[in-house]
């Protein structure tokens, strides 16, 4: 390995048995134990299918990780991204050594400390001051030095009352501030963080990206992220590197990756029609069945200019045979790179919109002056009923914008995706 080359991953795959432990067969086990004893490569590793979740295979063999080769060097952030299932944990559980690859080989350099679910690597039983030392001990510590950092360790977890207290009565957020605080301070060379800090408040996702930053900077020390949130992907990571169905897609700058994963999950999505998406969520009382945008001529259109007034209409139905009452339908409106931007809901311009017996009715949203600048924008739709959640379609659709002389002055207002323009004035 180069100098400042602290993590390298050779050829690293992972195959897994559906629905059993190790092989499953005593005949299978057999056959693996003798090819190895003979020196001869795995029967198995010929076969097995990709881990794609919306197909159905015929194979109970699926890699969960294929032919993974990557390096990270000294003081890194490496942002780990993908959907569900395309082997983001996988590779965070063979790299921190909870399970281990099938085949390939991982060389590192210092200790590796991880913090891949809530609670991993706590005893409930003992109070999180034990839990400190005991983790401390594991990353190979003395008991003088995890005694150094203890009282940083309290401060930074913001749990002084409960630190003599057994951690199975912690919330989980309280387990993962303090195993946050442990795995940052007590100084590995390799820091390996899953989608965990999602469990915890905002202002504590924010401090802990603030220490990521410092130990990485500040340091010289390595980490590997995974998260959904592309807003911290982006605030922290210096590369992101996608997963798909087991495979490495891209690698390369932050803003490059994220873009490309965007559009090409999100025009995914969007390339079904509306009423046939399966990923929705709701009770299924209301549905969005189509959305269309018209002018003021009550048009249908298919590019809105900026500064123009606008009419989004939602056909939505009612499956049940009941009048349904107390109605709230938002639109929440992203850019290109999962930002939200704004809402537009019922709840807030406080109107009423109730259905009857299985109606299909057209709910318009007009909207004065689109302040949108250049670009493509993306919504999720959202429908409920007494407060109870009908029909929730996150990236249901999309719409282009381009620049328009939204303040009637005769100039096109040309700017960055992103900016919001108000109507304004000045005296």
């Amino acid at each position: 390995m180069k100098e400042d080359i602290i993590l390298k991953v050779e050829d690293i795959s992972k195959q897994y048995r559906l629905g059993l432990i190790g092989t499953g067969t005593l005949n299978h086990d057999l056959n693996r134990w003798w090819c190895k004893i003979r020196g001869k490569e795995d029967p198995y590793l010929k076969i097995g299918e990709t881990n794609d979740r919306a197909k159905k295979g015929t194979s109970s063999y699926v890699w969960g990780l294929r032919d993974i080769n990557f390096e990270i060097r000294r003081g890194e952030i490496l942002g780990i991204i993908g959907k569900n299932g395309a082997g983001k944990s996988t590779l965070l559980k063979v790299l921190s050594r909870v399970t281990s690859p099938t085949t390939g080989e991982i060389k590192m350099k210092g200790r590796i400390a991880s913090l891949l679910e809530v609670g991993t690597g706590f005893h409930g039983e003992m109070t999180g001051r034990e839990n400190v030392f005991l983790n401390g001990a594991i990353l190979g510590m003395t008991k003088s030095e995890i005694a150094s950092k203890i009282d940083d360790i309290i401060e930074f977890s913001g749990c002084h009352r409960y630190i003599d207290t057994p951690v199975k009565r912690y919330s989980s957020g309280m387990t993962v501030r303090l195993a946050f605080a442990v795995a940052a301070f007590l100084e590995p060379d390799i820091l390996v963080i899953d989608e965990v800090l999602a469990v915890g408040d905002a202002e504590f996702q924010k401090k802990a990206i603030g220490k990521m930053q410092d130990i990485s900077k500040g340091e010289g020390r390595t980490i590997l992220f995974v998260s959904h949130n592309m807003a911290s992907i982006q605030n922290l990571c210096t590369r992101v590197m996608l997963l798909d169905n087991g495979k490495i897609d891209i690698d390369g700058a932050t803003d490059e990756v994220i873009s490309y994963y965007l559009k090409k999950f999100r025009n995914k999505e969007v390339e079904q029609k509306l009423i046939s998406r399966a990923d929705r969520k709701g009770n299924g009382k209301l549905k969005f069945l189509d959305y269309w945008f018209e002018n003021i001529k009550g048009e249908k259109i298919n590019l809105i200019q900026s500064g123009l007034a606008y009419k989004m209409v939602l056909k939505v139905q009612n499956i049940t045979t009941n009048n349904l009452k107390n109605i709230r339908i938002s639109v929440g409106i992203d850019d290109d790179q999962s930002r939200r931007l704004t809402i537009f809901s019922n709840d807030l311009t406080n109107q009423v919109i109730e259905f009857k017996s299985v109606e299909t009715k057209l709910v318009k949203i007009r909207i004065p002056a689109i302040p949108f600048q250049s670009g493509t924008y993306h919504f999720t739709l959202f429908a409920s009923e007494n407060q109870n959640i009908s029909d929730w379609v996150i990236n249901a659709g999309s719409f282009e914008v381009e620049n328009g002389d939204f303040f009637n002055t005769g100039r096109i207002i040309e700017s960055n995706q992103g900016y919001i323009l108000i109507e304004h004035e000045f005296h």
